[in-house]
Order: C-alpha cells, then structure tokens, then sequence
C-alpha cells in the first residue's frame, strides 16, 4: 500500500496514518534518523515492518551497523553534470552511518537492492582495494590530471573510516602522485590525516570543505545523529587552518524555516575559526528523500511541518523537488533568491570567497604502472 507520504499531493500530517504504521519503533532504531525502512525502488516485492497486533516486532534487536566488503573494478566514477565543478570523484563507501535524514545519496542504496531509509545507515559498504584502484587507474596511459572531488556521495570520514583507514590510503596515493584533491566531509575524524593534507597543502594540492548545517546541537542530533557535533566541525576547520590546509564551510543543506534563519551566525562562526570560503546547497529531496524527510518532519518538528514544506514547494515549482539543471542546487522564485543574496552579503561582510583557490594539477607524477599489467614482450 502507498501511503500518504510516498505521494507527490500536498500533505496533511493529520492523514500521515499509514506512515506511521510503517514506522520502527524508536528503541530498534535510537541513534538513526530513519523511521522507515521501505524497499527500494528497483525490487519487485515491497515490504514494510508493521504491528500485527500481537506485538512481535517487541521481541526484535536494536538495529545495528553493519559492513560488507566490495571489491570494486573502478574507483573513479565521472560526471559531466553542469551544476558541478568537478567531473571526477571518489567514493570508497556505499551508504553512510552518520544518517543524515535529508541526504540526496539516499537512492543510489536502491541499485544494491536496499532501502534508501534505515538500510542507508546500517547497512553499508567498504571497498577495501580503492587505493590499490586508484594508482592503477591514473597509470593508464592518457591520463590527464583533473581535481579528484571526494566527499560528494557519502562521507570518506563517516565512523566506518577509524577502522577501515580507506580515506587516509587514498591520500596518500594522491600525496606521492601530487595530485589535487577537493574534500567535503561533516565528520572532524578529517584532522587525522592533518599530516598529509598539510604536506598536499604545501604544494597547493588539496583544498577541505566542512559542510556545517546547524549550530543547533540538539537538532544536529535529530538530522545528523551519527555526524560530528557542530562545535567539534569548527574546531575541524580551526585545525586544518592553522595547519596551512585551505578549508571553508558549506551549509548544505539550507532548510528554509528551520535552519535559514541561522546562516549569518553560522558563516560568522566558521570565519572565526579559520573559514577562507563559503557555499551552501538548498535542501534536495529526490525520489525517496522526501518521504523520509517529511516523516521526520512530523516526528521531530511538526510544528513546523506545513512552513516548511510550504516553502520547499514554493522553491521547487511546486513540487517536493525539481532536477532541472542550474536550480536543483539553489532552488527559484522570491525566497530562493533570498536566501541567495543574504548568504552573499554575510560571506562578503566576513571577507570570505575573496579568493576562489585553483588547485595544482601541473606537477603530477604519474605512478609506474601502479597495479597495471606489465606488457608481456
């Protein structure tokens, strides 16, 4: 059955019966974002958890993490994508335990034959030979150096990464082949590797986007609950500045009615601690996104429900979301354009984005047939 939530109409939360049916019970799920654990997209069954009355999902297990390993053919996975700055990336998980219940990543779980809701955070992947990949493929002959972004689909720095060390073996790949690299993460594990982002930094290789959405803890905890705490993401960006690595923070996303109205405070604190450049996303919610995120509207801030999603709407021609190029990033109309020229005045009060920092793609040293078949004669 399809319930309220999963319709493009406009909703009443009073008629959001059937997701709440559909929803984990909050001691299974404490810790994560997600109440829903609908099946993806791609199956052909659809299955939801719900009551039957005879209170067996009482005797399940708190959901917990967990890892599979992927041994993957490729690590760097192109785009051509007009709305980005870069036509390269790397991910080295699938997945992302820090839960963020409005992340645009969320549908790519249904291409492993998962949910984009609870399964997104709990069920997730590693892909133990992305360094080994990584020298192979910029050893092919043709290889021409670009900035590497990574970051962009799930965080390089989400928990998983203290006992896998994926991010840390790519760096330093990129560190002996001078190879730029571009790096978004909400996590502050990102000062681990302060040691060679300071050396990449040195030679003008490498440049740290923190993405700050909240200085509100509390609701960082409620959106974000696996994620860094605000204060331990600037104190990030303090550490990388004063290292020498170029950082700056992104408020992405911007949640018209709920996080909007602190932009000015948030660039205020990010350029106290060491911010050179600002940039922020509109909220996206495509496909399955916005049934979770609407459920957990109702959930942590039904106050605000109707505002914001009012907003939203008015924002995206109407819709939940529009994909159209040049404004799933920043959105239209009157207050999109609002929240556009108030992120700019602040950035410019606070001399951010005086710069813009052009990575170094000129002195790469192509690795020896790094992992690449040695011709036989």
């Amino acid at each position: 059955m399809k319930s309220a939530l999963q319709s493009d109409d406009r909703v009443d939360p009073e008629e959001c019966t059937g997701a709440k049916s559909a929803r984990l019970k909050e001691d299974r799920r404490r810790g994560r974002a997600a109440a829903l654990n609908a099946s993806g997209r791609y199956e052909p069954l659809s299955r939801e958890s719900f009551d039957d009355g005879w209170d067996s999902l009482d005797d399940l297990p708190p959901l917990k993490t967990e890892v599979q390993e992927e041994r993957a053919r490729t690590i760097i996975t192109r785009n051509e994508s007009p709305d980005l700055s870069f036509d390269r990336s790397i991910n080295p998980y699938r997945g992302c335990e820090h839960g963020c219940i409005y992340c645009f990543a969320r549908p790519s779980h249904a291409y492993m034959g998962l949910s984009p809701g609870l399964d997104f955070e709990t069920r997730l992947f590693a892909k133990p030979n992305a360094a080994m990949l990584l020298e192979r493929e910029l050893s092919r002959p043709g290889y021409t150096p670009r900035v590497i972004a990574i970051g962009t689909n799930t965080d390089p720095y989400q928990p998983l990464e203290k006992s896998y060390g994926l991010m840390r073996e790519i760096l330093e790949v990129l560190d002996r082949c001078s190879h730029p690299v571009a790096i978004v993460t909400k996590s502050a594990l990102v000062t681990r590797d302060v040691d060679i982002l300071a050396r990449m930094a040195e030679r003008n290789l490498v440049k740290v986007a923190v993405s700050v959405t909240t200085l509100d803890r509390k609701l960082c905890r409620a959106m974000e609950p696996r994620a860094s705490a605000p204060h331990k993401r600037l104190g990030a960006i303090r550490a990388l500045s004063e290292a020498g690595v170029p950082a700056s923070v992104m408020m992405a996303p911007v949640i018209p009615a709920l996080t909007d109205s602190e932009i000015e405070a948030l660039l205020e604190a990010a350029a106290d601690h060491g911010a050179s450049e600002a940039t922020f996303i509109l909220l996206r919610l495509p496909l399955e996104v916005s049934a979770l995120f609407r459920d957990w509207l109702l959930r942590e801030r039904p106050d605000r429900y109707r505002h914001v999603m009012s907003l939203i709407r008015s924002m995206r021609g109407g819709k939940d979301y529009d994909a159209k190029w040049g404004e799933r990033m920043r959105g239209r109309g009157p207050y999109a354009e609002q929240i556009a020229k108030r992120f700019s005045l602040a950035a410019k009060r606070l001399k951010l984005n005086l710069r813009r920092r052009k990575l170094n793609t000129s002195d790469f040293v192509q690795p020896q047939k790094g992992g690449v078949q040695l011709d036989l004669f």
